[in-house]
């Protein structure tokens, strides 16, 4: 699950400030307790001395039998009393305990050295919190995709009608070993819209997801060459344009040409094909247009490896406009 060490790392942060004030809660009510009812606080320093007893006595071996019967019938007459002056103020056991947002790890996220499904989940909702600041990821929903918009020209609607088809499906039966697409066709077609959407539904299905513009990507990389020398870096931005399920590339060809920026937006793309992950990639450049600009070799893999959607109809956003005239 490639969301990035970033938002890795602040997942983990959140939670250990969850049970860091879930124990220091639990402490705080634990006080109250013994403040009101000094028995109690000596009956549980009590239950405490003869569990430490009983462990030595298991650690020293032999015959303990006789003791270790002596001191479990001990700790259950204190744990009686501890319980009785509990009920007596109101209180249960429970009470007193920390009260974790999960029960299953304790707000560590993991269990049995596997990664707890909160861990997933705040990891995921962070993905897509973080995603939605920089794209409309809420509006930009394959529901929200309108056919209306390519109803005048019959083949534009066919075609259209075939992509959004297609572009369910994938974002239904999505793994980290799908194939890559290329969103190909003029500005205010539905690129963005449906790269954004099958977002949406790749994060729900718990998959990192990645998004940018090309000219977001190549400002972020020309920055790390300059400033961002650690590549083990938790903000380091080819580690997380590697490291995510999904990556999309959006408007490829609309950011800064140099030399630099042309060689590693073909690594990582070569890279993740090599590496079998899935990338994302809209354009408003042809084939030829994309040889040229980047590089016969970058073309070909594009060509070679990536599933071909081409957007056409009239340009939606002028029909937009056009409507609220």
């Amino acid at each position: 699950m490639g969301y990035g060490k970033k938002i890795y790392e602040e997942a983990r942060a959140q939670l250990e400030a969850s049970r860091r004030q879930a124990e220091a809660q639990a402490a705080a009510r634990a006080q109250e307790f013994y403040a009101q009812c000094p028995p109690a606080q000596e009956v549980k320093e009590q239950m405490g001395s003869n569990a430490a007893k009983a462990a030595k006595a298991v650690l020293r071996g032999g015959d303990a039998r006789a003791e270790m019967e002596k001191l479990r019938d001990k700790g259950l007459a204190l744990q009686a009393e501890y319980e009785r002056l509990l009920r007596q103020h109101g209180l249960a056991p429970a009470d007193l305990l920390p009260r974790y947002a999960c029960s299953r790890c304790k707000d560590t996220g993991f269990v049995d050295g596997l990664m707890c499904s909160c861990l997933k989940h705040l990891q995921r909702s962070m993905a897509y919190e973080s995603l939605s600041m920089n794209a409309p990821l809420e509006k930009s929903t394959f529901d929200t995709f309108s056919l209306d918009y390519y109803a005048s020209d019959p083949q534009a609607l066919r075609q259209m009608e075939n992509i959004l088809k297609a572009c369910r499906q994938y974002a239904a039966r999505f793994r980290p070993d799908s194939s890559s697409l290329l969103f190909k066709g003029a500005t205010g077609l539905g690129k963005t819209h449906l790269s954004l959407a099958i977002a949406g539904e790749v994060i729900a299905k718990g998959y990192g997801v990645l998004y940018g513009s090309a000219q977001t990507f190549a400002v972020a990389l020309e920055r790390q060459r300059f400033d961002q020398p650690d590549p083990d870096s938790p903000t380091d931005a080819n580690s997380q344009l590697m490291a995510c399920d999904l990556l999309i590339l959006d408007d490829l060809g609309t950011e800064f040409p140099s030399q630099y920026v042309n060689a590693a937006l073909y690594h990582v793309v070569n890279s993740r094909l090599l590496s079998g992950k899935p990338t994302i990639i809209s354009t408003n450049l042809s084939m030829k247009e994309l040889e040229d600009r980047y590089s016969e070799r970058f073309a070909s893999r594009i060509a070679g490896f990536y599933g071909k959607m081409e957007f056409i109809g009239q340009d939606v956003r002028i029909q937009r406009r056009m409507q609220k005239k």
